[in-house]
């Protein structure tokens, strides 16, 4: 994967402010479906409300800041984002101190967050691709997978321990600090970044808005990808309230266990990021993406068989192992690809549309797997959305496609 010092001085103050918001993400993992079960005693419905409602109208929100985002000074948007992701999160430690944290307070906080996200994401893409030569996209992007990964390993093992010592809240804590060194790395990179290309004073066209969805959808290679990420993303993720209190609730799994069951499968995730580049060399990078595309759809349905004990820690392990082997490796391919594919001056606004979708079909599918939670069982609810995910393959771009709009160099042919 080449050495640190290739990329130059600036991405590595990049790559250090992604790995303080990731650790910090997963030092939090669940932090807010747990202070909703443990301090504010919600139940499966509530605890997927969270999730749902907040995902929804966060990328609501998010809609019409991917079009300005796109004619803004990228690294300027990515420190304002992280610290109201900052500001927003420090107001639940607060508001617990002095006795008067609610259900709404989480509502409300996960709507800024993820409207925030959303807005940091899209920036970001668009800020690595006028950072870095194409031919690094994917060395760059398969080490922020490695990263991720990695602090996936580190993170929920150590949130587990801070809340059995000192309760959820204090990993919300650890999240926000997180957000404010992320904002201090983006701001130590320094140099000059190419003014957008339209004044800053221009106004926002109502035409903008929708501008990030005709591109994707007008493009017959994006176009699939782009239905089976949405779908993939939130048939897994919907199911994700429902383990919890699966594993934390009936099941009697400690939040250390729930940690570990999540932090020792990561492994493969490193594994697979690692491996990304050395297969896209080998066989292609539309073969790599569809392969691992359509491998990661197979595991999850395995978590429908999931029982109480060392037995059921060793299963949810070996099914998110592969898991998260399967998605190691197509993360930094699916990002390289799209990205190289986008051109320079849609990054934003498609990036920004691409979140927006994934998030509100998140959110819907988390609301609609909320009540089949609560009227089929966490369990039977889980094993469903395994099912559809075996047909998630089929959305797949199953040709390369034309040529990318932008040059394309070795090792990443094949698109």
């Amino acid at each position: 994967m080449g050495s640190g010092h290739r990329l130059g001085r600036r991405f590595g103050w990049l790559w250090g402010a992604y790995t303080a918001g990731a650790l910090g993400t997963w030092l939090a993992f669940g932090a807010f479906p747990l202070i909703a079960i443990q301090v504010l005693h919600a139940g499966p419905a509530e605890v997927s409300a969270l999730s749902s409602v907040g995902a929804a109208v966060g990328a609501a929100v998010a809609v019409p800041l991917g079009p300005w985002v796109e004619f803004r000074r990228k690294r300027h948007v990515l420190i304002a984002m992280d610290l109201v992701r900052c500001a927003a999160l420090l107001t639940v430690p607060t508001a617990f101190v002095l006795g008067v944290l609610t259900f709404l307070q989480l509502l409300l906080v996960s709507v800024v967050v993820a409207a925030a996200d959303i807005t940091f994401r899209a920036a970001w893409g668009a800020y690595l691709k006028t950072s870095l030569p194409a031919e690094d996209l994917l060395v760059a992007n398969a080490r922020f997978e490695s990263t991720a990964w990695t602090t996936t390993i580190i993170g929920p093992p150590l949130g587990g321990a801070a809340i059995g010592f000192l309760g959820p809240v204090a990993t919300v804590v650890a999240d926000a600090v997180s957000y404010l060194v992320s904002a201090l790395g983006i701001r130590a990179i320094g140099g000059h970044e190419p003014p957008p290309e339209r004044r800053e004073s221009a106004r926002l066209r109502a035409g903008d808005l929708l501008d990030g969805w005709r591109y994707v959808l007008a493009d017959a290679t994006l176009r699939p990808l782009f239905l089976n990420t949405a779908l993939f993303n939130g048939l897994v993720m919907a199911t994700s309230p429902l383990l919890a209190v699966l594993m934390l609730g009936r099941l009697g799994f400690a939040p250390w266990q729930y940690g570990l069951a999540f932090a020792a499968p990561s492994l493969g995730g490193l594994l697979g990021a690692r491996l990304a580049r050395p297969l896209v060399t080998r066989f292609g990078q539309h073969q790599v993406l569809v392969a691992s595309g359509a491998l990661r759809a197979i595991w999850p349905v395995g978590l429908a068989f999931l029982g109480p004990g060392t037995g059921g820690l060793l299963l949810v392990m070996g099914v998110e192992f592969g898991l998260i082997f399967c998605c190691g490796v197509f993360n930094p391919v699916h990002a390289t690809y799209r990205l190289r594919r986008t051109a320079t001056d849609r990054v934003t606004r498609t990036l920004s549309a691409w979140a927006v979708t994934t998030k509100a079909s998140t959110a819907l599918l988390t609301a609609v797997w909320g009540v089949l939670g609560g009227l089929l069982g966490p369990r039977t609810a889980i094993g469903l959305a395994g099912v559809l995910l075996l047909a998630t393959p089929l959305l797949l771009p199953r040709r390369a496609g034309a040529p990318s709009c932008e040059p394309e160099s070795a090792p990443g042919r094949g698109r």
